[in-house]
């Protein structure tokens, strides 16, 4: 079977994306990577480093150290380092909307993204709120956002909300949605063939009986028991300050957080160089670097690029299971 070809785009192009890109190209890989993103923004980002790097033609596989095929997207402008042009937006989401279509139409097992400055995005006149609601909306799917790392692994009911608007957005339909997604990824992207998720509750203390909210009494344990009736293995409600406790994480394949703060505190502290952000529920897996842009460290060559390899890595493996040439076993992504 043919080698697992993947779609990578670095994002801003003045932050440290590029040569993250750089640098996985360096390392020896089984699986080709194809960068959507303009020639010199990489090329510069190289010289910066001093590493080689030989830009393919797109339809050429690359798999040597040191090469990169390219779908060259040129920026309006070359920025400097560190100093980001709102000019450059739609080249930026250009390149993530082609990579993506190449996933879809089949041409790429999966996708890479390295980090995105959201509000230069939006200063360049385009509405933009992330990176995953922008692929969801492309593909027409429904996803869930799953962060992960080598400890555990945390997916989300809600995601870039305001605090105010989280209870109200905490309903059976959204908790089934994010369960089944999860359930599903667990099985068929991680090859977990009963997967336990944990759910944590809203509230302090999971509410505490009702006495310190009721959403865990009256939406929370009536869906969890709802989709156990389906199959489902659902622990909780928990806790949310006892259910990382490492001994209880043994017991689990992943936690289901209510809100964006209540689960990835725990996760970026327990491992974030080692971190990736998974979009669960596209036709085609894409995984993501868990950090910024890094403005203040673009074209030192002293960005960490432990994020970005984990993703790359993590999103082969999973190419590779849905294809059916290989088992992904229950531990977390290198």
């Amino acid at each position: 079977m043919n080698p697992v070809r993947l779609a990578l785009v670095p994002g801003e192009p003045a932050g440290v994306g590029p040569e993250l890109c750089v640098r996985l190209a360096q390392r020896p890989r089984d699986y080709s990577l194809t960068a959507f993103a303009d020639a010199r923004s990489l090329q510069a980002a190289a010289t910066a480093l001093g590493l080689p790097l030989r830009l393919l033609a797109p339809d050429q596989p690359a798999f040597e150290a040191g090469t990169l095929a390219l779908v060259d997207i040129p920026n309006a402008t070359v920025p400097a380092f560190g100093s980001p042009e709102p000019g450059n937006a739609r080249a930026v989401i250009d390149a993530l909307l082609q990579a993506a279509a190449g996933c879809l139409d089949g041409r790429f097992d999966g996708m890479v993204t390295g980090p995105v400055h959201k509000a230069v995005i939006n200063e360049g006149g385009i509405a933009y709120s992330g990176t995953t609601e922008l692929l969801a909306g492309q593909a027409g799917r429904e996803v869930v956002m799953m962060l992960a790392n080598d400890i555990v692994r945390v997916a989300l009911v809600t995601t870039h909300l305001p605090l105010r608007a989280v209870a109200d957005a905490i309903d059976a339909p959204s908790l089934a949605r994010t369960l089944l997604t999860t359930h599903a990824a667990l099985r068929d992207d991680f090859g977990i063939a009963e997967p336990v998720i944990a759910v944590l509750g809203l509230n302090p203390h999971a509410g505490e009986g009702g006495h310190l909210g009721r959403e865990e009494l009256d939406v929370i344990e009536p869906a969890l028991a709802a989709l156990r009736d389906q199959g489902l293995r659902l622990v909780g409600p928990l806790p949310a300050d006892t259910a990382f406790l490492p001994g209880k994480l043994k017991g689990f394949d992943a936690v289901v957080a209510m809100y964006h703060d209540q689960g990835l505190p725990v996760l970026k502290y327990s491992g974030f160089e080692q971190a990736v952000n998974l979009t669960l529920g596209l036709p085609y897996p894409r995984v993501a670097v868990d950090h910024g842009t890094a403005l203040e460290l673009a074209g030192q060559g002293v960005a960490d690029p432990s994020s970005l390899f984990a993703a790359a890595d993590t999103c082969a493996r999973i190419a590779r299971i849905r294809r059916g040439t290989s088992h992904f076993a229950t531990s977390m992504p290198a």
